[in-house]
This record gives structure tokens, C-alpha cells and sequence, in this order.
């Protein structure tokens, strides 16, 4: 199949070129180039205000660009898809629905063929995926958030789109359950068949090291990429171990420096700007 696409002149993947938006006039994103893998885990990490979100909501297709393209499999996307699903940091459950009715509704999208019946036990399996297969029948409200968050893991993955964009989906949990979490996605993400395609935005180095095959580092005012960082270390990994290895302490400096000179550059640049009289 690969193959065949390459002879086609078609190739597989998210693929970013040149891509800037602007709201209001102001610029977000400036001129992103990004190839993401079939397959591959990628972090997206950047501070606050570097367009990690606006970047995700283009690959949604809830965002167009103002300029460049962005291709799924060769073909430019112009609006949301079930090919891309998209987890957000709040839980965005339907509060009228119990969490099996919540999953019953994406499977319904792709499988409507299904009978209601079969569709649920359907949903059984997804939430039993995710740990949740005893709250079937219960409504969000009666959920924690760690919860809540598999419950919406799991809606997203019975819908069945091999794209899955994920916008900082554990950053309000506390530390215990965001570690469970962090596990529970990455076991499921390995384990997918098919594979799956994840796009996990962060802003804590830490979490972006221990989920992604590659972490792709934005800088900020406008958002722009200012690293990318090749995480070269085996799957699984082990937690106990992972943040005391040297190599993952050699990329944690390497971001950190990557921040550091991306805010000197733009304290410098502000300056400048302020010493021609066009400054704060």
C-alpha cells in the first residue's frame, strides 16, 4: 500500500506547508512547515500564546489558514472529518447522556448500520478499553474528571478516525491521575490496529518527552516552530526510570535552551521596536 501511494504521487500523512493564520490582523501561526508520519506520536509543546491550539484547530479543519495548505493523505483539508478526531482539555461530554449513550452517539456516526444493541455492546468494549466498562450507565455529573477524560478517550476512539488530535487533554487533572492517563493513552495507542496517528499538545516539556516519537517545539508572538527534537529512545518505557536516563535529560536541556534563546530574541526584538519610539 505504502508502494502504491509513492508510485501514485501520493503520500501518507498530515502533512503542513507554509501555513499562517491571523485573527483580527494579528498573526498567530507565521509560515509552519510540518510533515506528521502515519502512524507517529507527535508532541506539540510551546508556552502560552504560541498557536498550539490554533495549530491543532487547522488540522481540524475547524480553522482554515490565510495562507498555505494542509494535506491529509495528498488531499487538502478544507473542513472537520471523522478521519480526525479531536479530544479537548474539557471533557465535552453531553450531560443528557450517560457515558454509554455518549459513546453509542460516535459509533453511530460510522456504524449506523448497527442495532441500537449491538452498538452498545460496542460501546461496553471501548469503555472497558479505557477502564470504565462499571460507569456504562452513569452520567458525567457523576464522574470525576480523570473519568470524564477516559470517557471522552473513548468516544473518540469508537468513532474510529485514525487521526487523533488531543489539545492539552490531562493539563487540568491533578498529577496522580494525569499519569494514569499518560499510560492508559499510550497503551492504548500502541496497541491500536490499526495504527493510529496522534497530535498531543502540551505545554509541560516533561509530558511532551515521555508520549512523543518527536516533539516539535513553537516558539511565541507569532507562533512559529523554533525545534524539532527526535525523542531516539525504545517503547515501552518505563516511567520509574525515564527521567533519570541521560539522554532524556540531554533533550530537556536542549528544549529549555530553545526556550531561553526564543524569549532573549524576543525581548531583544521588542526593544528594538521600543527604541525607534514604537514600543509599549
Amino acid at each position: 500500500m505504502a508502494g502504491s501511494d509513492f508510485h501514485s504521487g501520493k503520500r501518507s500523512g498530515l502533512r503542513i506547508e507554509s501555513v499562517s493564520f491571523a485573527y483580527n490582523h494579528s498573526r498567530v501561526l507565521c509560515d509552519i512547515d510540518l510533515e506528521v508520519r502515519q502512524g507517529e506520536f507527535l508532541t506539540l509543546l510551546g508556552p502560552s500564546g504560541s498557536g498550539k491550539t490554533t495549530l491543532l484547530r487547522l488540522l481540524a479543519g475547524m480553522e482554515i489558514p490565510s495562507s498555505g495548505r494542509i494535506l491529509l493523505n495528498s488531499v487538502q483539508i478544507d473542513g472537520p472529518g471523522t478521519d480526525r478526531g479531536m479530544v479537548f482539555q474539557s471533557y465535552m461530554l453531553f450531560p443528557w447522556m450517560t457515558l454509554q449513550e455518549n459513546i453509542d452517539l460516535a459509533i453511530s456516526r460510522t456504524n449506523g448500520h448497527l442495532k441500537k444493541k449491538e452498538r452498545y455492546v460496542l460501546a461496553d468494549e471501548y469503555l472497558t478499553l479505557v477502564g470504565l466498562q462499571r460507569a456504562a450507565r452513569l452520567y458525567p455529573f457523576e464522574l470525576s474528571g480523570g473519568m470524564q477524560q477516559r470517557g471522552a478517550i473513548a468516544r473518540i476512539l469508537a468513532l474510529g478516525s485514525p487521526y487523533l488530535l488531543m489539545d492539552e487533554p490531562f493539563g487540568a487533572l491533578d498529577p496522580v491521575n494525569r499519569v494514569r492517563l499518560q499510560d492508559l493513552l499510550i497503551g492504548v495507542w500502541e496497541h491500536a490496529s490499526p495504527a493510529r496517528t496522534v497530535v498531543f499538545v502540551t505545554h509541560d516539556v516533561d509530558e511532551a518527552l515521555y508520549l512523543g516519537d518527536r516533539v516539535v517545539v513553537l516558539g511565541s508572538t507569532p507562533g512559529r516552530i523554533i525545534a524539532e527534537v527526535p525523542i531516539d529512545l525504545p517503547r515501552p518505557r518505563a516511567r520509574q526510570t525515564y527521567f533519570s536516563n541521560r539522554r532524556i535529560n540531554e533533550l530537556r536541556n536542549v528544549i529549555v535552551e530553545h526556550y531561553q534563546s526564543d524569549v532573549i530574541e524576543q525581548l531583544e526584538s521588542a526593544e528594538r521596536i521600543g527604541g525607534n519610539g514604537q514600543g509599549i
